[in-house]
C-alpha cells in the first residue's frame, strides 16, 4: 500500500467548491500558482520544465466530504452534465466522488516565478482546482502520445459545445480590471449552476478572487447582475 504526501499547494481565486470550473481548461484565463512544499523547494527538481508548454497535475479532492471515502463508496454517482438525475459508473466519470479522491488536471505552464520566500514557483493556466488544493505530482504533457484524434467523449459529447452567453448588467464591472472580467467570463458561462437548477430567474451567487458576483440565467444567457468586492 503507497502512502502519498503533496509535494505543492495550488494557490487561486476559487475560495469555495462553488463556481470552479468542472474540467480544466474550460477557463483559460485563470491564474493558478503551485507553491512548493519547503522539502521540494529544490530548484533542481524543476531543471528542464521550461521546455514543455502544458503539464498534468495529480491531486486530491481535499474538500471533499466523509462521502467521498472508501467507507461510504458509491458505485454510481450522478454528473452534471446529465442534469443530475442520471446514475453512471464512477470510474465512467470524473466525479470527485471516489474511492481514493484524486484528481487529474491538464494545465498550461505560463511561467516559473523565482521567489525570496517560496522558492520556485509555477504559474499555470485552466486549473479546475480550488485555493489551497494539495499536489501530489506533476508531469510533463506529451502531445505525442496523450493527444488521441479519434476518442470518443461518452455521455460528455452532448454536452460538450454547451455555454451560456455572459451578460454584464449595467454598472457590474466597475471596479474591475479586464483581466479579471474575461476570468469571470469565463467562469460563469461554463454554468456554474447545481444540477439541481430552474432555467427562470432564480439568483444564484459565487465567490471568486475577492468578489462575490450574483447572477440569473434565462434562456442560456447568464446575466451579471451585481459584483461586490468582499470586505
Amino acid at each position: 500500500m503507497m502512502t502519498i504526501t503533496p509535494v505543492a499547494i495550488a494557490h487561486n481565486g476559487f475560495m469555495q467548491k462553488f463556481g470552479i470550473p468542472r474540467q480544466s481548461g474550460c477557463a483559460p484565463s485563470v491564474l493558478t500558482r503551485i507553491v512548493f512544499m519547503p522539502e521540494y523547494r529544490v530548484a533542481e527538481a524543476l531543471r528542464g520544465i521550461e521546455q514543455w508548454s502544458h503539464l498534468w497535475l495529480i491531486w486530491g479532492f481535499s474538500a471533499n466530504t466523509a462521502e467521498s471515502d472508501m467507507q461510504h463508496f458509491s458505485p454510481t454517482v450522478r454528473p452534471p452534465r446529465l442534469g443530475g438525475n442520471t446514475r453512471v459508473g464512477v470510474f465512467a466519470t470524473r466525479s470527485p466522488f471516489r474511492p481514493n479522491s484524486l484528481g487529474l488536471s491538464s494545465v498550461r505552464l505560463e511561467r516559473i516565478e523565482k521567489t525570496e520566500n517560496e522558492g520556485m514557483v509555477l504559474v499555470v493556466s485552466g486549473a479546475d482546482l480550488m485555493d489551497g488544493t494539495p499536489i501530489y505530482d506533476i508531469k510533463p504533457y506529451l502531445p505525442y502520445t496523450d493527444i488521441h484524434s479519434d476518442a470518443s467523449a461518452g455521455f460528455t459529447q452532448q454536452a460538450d459545445d454547451y455555454r451560456l452567453a455572459v451578460e454584464w448588467g449595467k454598472g457590474t464591472k466597475k471596479g474591475l480590471s479586464s483581466r479579471m472580467v474575461q476570468e469571470l467570463t469565463e467562469i460563469l458561462a461554463e454554468d456554474p449552476r447545481p444540477a439541481y437548477k430552474e432555467d427562470g430567474g432564480q439568483q444564484y451567487g459565487i465567490t471568486y478572487s475577492g468578489w462575490n458576483v450574483t447572477f440569473i440565467v434565462s434562456d442560456n444567457i447568464l446575466k451579471v447582475e451585481k459584483i461586490q468586492k468582499i470586505q
